[in-house]
């Protein structure tokens, strides 16, 4: 439980140390005693390989007024998203009947234990869509080309009716073929007429990407070590606020914007405190994230409301409108900018104060003017990587939809007024502007909070510079 223990509270001598002994302040590790110790000449922000620094090692101590001054601001916030999750905790999601459309249909698990070729024109193939995929706008049906299609026997592998077969047609232009002994995932419609009621919907891909998550999982540990482990828990603690918490309290009908931003603070506090300890840097960081997400939140609803985006653009968010009419699409549009903005938040917000930290340690002299300036020159590097990073990971999202718009030809005006592309560009500006204010805002904190710590007797280093010079004055007199 390295990570979660206080540097704040560890314990500092205040007698000098023997005459035959090397001083070292106590309570530090080899990641983060960088300044002590090192010529006048060392770099600043040295810190024994780790340039880019979010947080290794424990940050150094800090006084004890400090520190009240900083609990007295996030215990209250922390108390208060404690009362908003236990006041908005939705006990699970709404009950409904299914409709059978899209997502919202009984699935089975199944596998396919037999393929045989057969004549299309004998299964009549030109009027079956082909496999996996949905009927064609308007309820067309596409026609087979000639040639032979496959019968795939399907055995499913779940539910009450465990065992029963049913038969797969899969035409030779279908975008997804099968093969024998693959594994299947099978919608069913009780409602159908029984040779209907069970047909292919997909794939069963649970095994590559259990094994990806699990490369991943090792990854993280064996370079992060023990920080990469808490990361991994972390990040499993969100996924369930996320499932537990967020999803099902909008479901239950309460304001999306307020779910998301008790949600988001829950994440916040849990992931940055497990991830990098508690103390007064990461408290800094936590102050520095909740003021850029409140921007971002601010902005959000601006711009959403005055660009009259609703939220309801395709046709999972109009099968959830349709499902559960009272949601607030808008609102669920602003919480996902919030949510998805989190993430991006809290490396910069650590990176920077991490940079604030290092630097006075390197040089206690420097006011919080020059020990801003100094850090803000390291985030406006971070700021054009990040920004960067952001903007084009929802081009990324939304290329296939970029596509369409350049098939119809169709000018830059018209494509970004739309509402889909209108909610993409208001996504990633307002997120942009939350990451590029959380730079100047963190860094201030952070230079005004280090530089106003003055450590009383219990917190101050008492190791004289003086006696190693003497000691090794004394060697070479010796000699």
């Amino acid at each position: 439980m390295g990570p979660l223990i206080s540097c704040d509270d560890l314990p500092v001598t205040t007698s000098p140390p023997p005459p035959n002994e090397p001083t070292e302040p106590r309570g530090h590790t080899g990641h983060e005693h960088a300044s002590h110790g090192h010529p006048a000449g060392s770099p600043p922000g040295h810190s024994h390989g780790h340039g880019h620094s979010h947080g290794h090692g424990p940050a150094a101590p800090v006084s004890k007024h400090l520190r009240r001054v900083i609990s007295a601001v996030l215990i209250p916030f922390a108390a208060a998203v404690f009362v908003g999750l236990v006041v908005l905790w939705p006990g699970g999601a709404p009950a409904h009947e299914r409709t059978g459309v899209g997502f919202d249909r009984q699935t089975q698990q199944g596998k396919v234990v037999a393929l045989a070729d057969i004549d299309c024109k004998s299964v009549n193939a030109a009027q079956v869509p082909p496999s996996g995929n949905a009927a064609a706008p308007g309820g067309a049906t596409q026609a087979a080309p000639g040639g032979a299609c496959k019968r795939a026997t399907v055995e499913v592998g779940t539910g009450p009716e465990k065992g029963r077969v049913f038969f797969e047609i899969v035409q030779p232009g279908a975008p997804r073929q099968l093969a024998k002994g693959q594994e299947v995932v099978v919608a069913y419609a009780p409602d159908a007429p029984r040779d209907l009621q069970y047909s292919v919907i997909d794939l069963n891909r649970k095994f590559p990407m259990t094994l990806l998550a699990g490369i991943f999982a090792v990854a993280v540990v064996v370079v992060g070590r023990m920080r990469g482990l808490f990361a991994l828990i972390a990040l499993v603690v969100s996924f369930g606020v996320l499932t537990l918490f967020i999803l099902p309290a909008i479901l239950q009908g309460s304001n999306p914007l307020v779910v998301a931003v008790v949600g988001a603070s829950a994440i916040m506090l849990i992931a940055l405190y497990m991830c990098h300890g508690l103390t007064a840097r990461t408290s800094v960081a936590v102050l520095g994230t909740l003021v850029s997400l409140l921007l971002i939140g601010l902005l959000g609803s601006l711009f959403i409301d005055w660009a009259f985006l609703s939220g309801n653009t395709d046709d999972n968010t109009g099968l959830i409108h349709g499902l559960y009419p009272d949601i607030d699409m808008s609102g669920l549009l602003l919480a996902g900018v919030i949510i998805g903005s989190l993430g991006v938040l809290d490396d910069v917000t650590v990176t920077q104060t991490s940079a604030v930290w290092e630097l006075h340690q390197a040089d206690p002299k420097m006011g919080p003017r020059a020990l801003y300036r100094a850090a803000i020159r390291i985030g406006r590097d971070h700021i054009a990587s990040v920004v960067n990073t952001l903007v084009l990971a929802y081009a990324g999202a939304a290329l296939p939809l970029l596509l369409l718009f350049s098939i119809a030809n169709s000018s830059m005006g018209t494509v970004a007024n739309s509402e889909l592309v209108a909610e993409e560009i208001v996504r990633t500006l307002v997120g942009s502007i939350g990451l590029v204010a959380s730079v100047p805002v963190t860094t201030a904190l952070a230079a005004l909070v280090v530089s106003a710590d003055r450590p009383g007797p219990d917190a101050a280093a008492p190791v004289p510079e003086a006696p190693p010079a003497r000691r090794g004055r004394g060697r070479r007199r010796k000699r």
